[in-house]
């Protein structure tokens, strides 16, 4: 059964969701909306189970967390060994 839901835009939004409707083969703005949300949900879903996996990882000490610093300090590190050795990419 399909529901409806009303949502109220200003018209500056509305005009660009019926431009990026018009661009994007959209036959509707609510067709677009609708695609945009589930979308949306869907992401949402796919970084909730990619968190509480790498939690369940962290607390089961499959993996060792590594502190800040020392995380920033090992990008420093190949930065300066790409931009000494910018053949090495």
């Amino acid at each position: 059964m399909l529901k409806s839901m009303e949502v109220h835009f200003t018209p500056e939004t509305e005009q660009k969701l019926k431009d990026v409707a018009a661009l994007s083969g959209h036959e509707t703005v609510d067709e677009l909306v609708q695609d945009v949300v589930e979308g949306y949900i869907d992401e949402l879903s796919q970084t909730r189970e990619m968190l509480n996996s790498r939690y369940d990882d962290l607390t089961s000490g499959r993996v060792k967390p590594i502190e800040g610093e020392e995380f920033f300090e090992g990008l420093r590190r190949r930065e300066d060994q790409l931009l000494k050795n910018p053949s090495a990419q």
